[in-house]
Parts: C-alpha cells; structure tokens; sequence
C-alpha cells in the first residue's frame, strides 16, 4: 500500500511596497531646501549690481551723479553718447580690444596647438609662463611693464597699452585653446592625410573647425578682459591715452552721469546676446539627429 504525499504549499512571501516617488518627492528633507534658498540669495547678490547699474540707465537724474533714483526716463537711452569725453573713451577701448583680442588670439592659439601636439625642450617652463600672467598681481605686472617701457624711452600711449592687453591676454587664449585641443582625436588628421589631403587643406578643413569653439571662447574672453582693464592701463597708458574704465575712475568725484550706466549696459546686453547664441548653437548641435 502506497502512501501519496500531498504537495507542500507555500505561501507567497509578501512583497515589500515601493515607494511612491511623489511621496518623496513630498518628503525631502529640509536642508535642500535651505540649499535652494542659499543658492537664490547668492545669486541674488551676485547680480545685485548689474540689476542696479541697468536700472539707473533709465533714471533721470538730480544733479551730476546719478546715483539716487528720482524718477525714469528714456532719454538717456536716446542719447547715449551725449558725453563726448567718454564716447571717446569707449572708441579707445574698444581699438585697443580689437587689436589685443586679433594678436593674443592668433598667436595663443597657435601656441596651444605647439604645446598640445608637439615634445620639446623646455616644455615645462613654456607652460610656467603662460601661467605666471595669471598669477601675478596686476600692479606688479603693470609696474614692471612701466619700467620695462620707461628704460626704453618709449612713449606711452596707445602702443605700450595694446602691448600690455597682448602680454595677459596671450596667457588666458593659450590655456583656454590647449584645454579644447587636448580632447580632440587626432588620429581624424591622420585619415585626412592618408587620403591625399595636403597639410594646409588638413587644417583648413579638420584641425581648424574642431578647434574654432575654444578660439571663440578665448577670443570673446580676452577682448572682455581687455575692455574691463584699468590697473595695468593706468601704469603704461600715459596722458595721451585714455580708456572707458580710466575716464570712469578718474571722474568720479567730479560727475556721474547716466551715459556710464547706458554704454555699460549696452555693453551688457551685447555680451549676453553673444552667449546666448553660442549656447543655442551648441544645444542645436548636440541634439541628435
């Protein structure tokens, strides 16, 4: 006789619930929120005075210095170069940018690409160099260049400043360049090469267009920095010689007007337009298809 076993059965094992995402999203903890609060009043200090200096470029004011809000206007806007003094200015700044920006740019990119691609002696302290610019306090930079011009017997003025912009702008062109360089695959030159394509027509049509978003960038950078300069100006610029920043600096116990604060945000609306465009053309290319 036989014995049948019945088949255990066993019990499903309850399975542990998932947690709900809207819960907790619901549930975050307090200190990300601090985060965000912390992170909106840093920014908001951060951009306090650009939100000033653009909101007194509509004010109409009492006197010489506009600094106290009596009430807007859209006159200053209308003429916004009434002040020939810093018009003039302007245009200083403006050719000593150009000028600086073209060499520095030319010349660091073509830097970038010798330290990048190339093993040379006395590589290292080309890359102490670039750097030391950057490190090196602006008065001492300008004081040494005011006595590196003055034992030369050269005249100060538009020359020596564009020489000066050159010197610091070279240093931040290079490093931007060779840190866009150094991701790049060269093995696309290579191919070129290989299939008959000459050096020069390489780098017009491979090199140079996958480089060209870093010289850009180092471009629109160092024209920035030339614009914005006063310290080192001030020491190789001479009296006939005269920038925005220094027709700003050296008038401002005596007026300021309202066409500061318009060219300034001229300025500003110019320099944001140009990132976003660079930004959506960046988006556009990133997206696929």
């Amino acid at each position: 006789m036989t014995a049948t076993v019945a088949p255990e059965t066993t019990s499903p094992v309850p399975s542990a619930p998932v947690p709900d995402l809207k819960d907790r999203k619901d549930r975050r903890p307090l200190r990300s929120y601090w985060l965000a609060v912390w992170a909106a009043v840093v920014y908001a200090w951060l951009f306090a005075p650009i939100i000033v200096v653009v909101l007194f470029s509509f004010n109409d004011p009492v006197g010489k210095f506009n600094t106290q809000w009596n009430r807007f206007t859209l006159d200053n806007w209308a003429h916004p170069f009434r002040k020939a003094d810093y018009t003039q200015a302007l245009v200083t700044s403006l050719k000593v940018a150009f000028v600086a920006c073209l060499v520095a740019t030319v010349l660091g990119g073509l830097m970038a690409l010798a330290i990048s691609r190339y093993q040379f002696r006395g590589k290292g302290l080309v890359n102490i160099i670039l750097v030391l610019p950057l490190t090196t306090p602006e008065i001492v930079m300008g004081s040494s260049l005011f006595t590196l011009f003055f034992a030369q017997n050269a005249n100060f003025g538009f020359t020596t400043v564009v020489i000066a912009h050159i010197l610091f702008c070279l240093s931040f062109v290079a490093l931007t360049v060779q840190a866009r360089v150094r991701g790049l695959d060269w093995n696309l030159e290579d191919a070129a090469m290989d299939l008959g394509s000459p050096p020069w027509r390489t780098f017009r049509t491979v090199t140079f267009p996958l480089i060209l978003p870093g010289i850009a960038a180092a471009g629109l950078l160092s024209f920035a920095l030339s614009i914005d300069d006063y310290i080192i100006t001030s020491f190789v610029a001479g009296d006939s010689t005269t920038t925005f920043p220094m027709r700003i600096f050296n008038a401002n116990k005596t007026e300021i007007p309202p066409q500061v604060h318009v060219i300034a945000s001229a300025i500003l609306i110019v320099t944001f337009g140009l990132i976003t465009i660079g930004a959506a053309r960046t988006l556009r290319r990133s997206r696929p298809g």
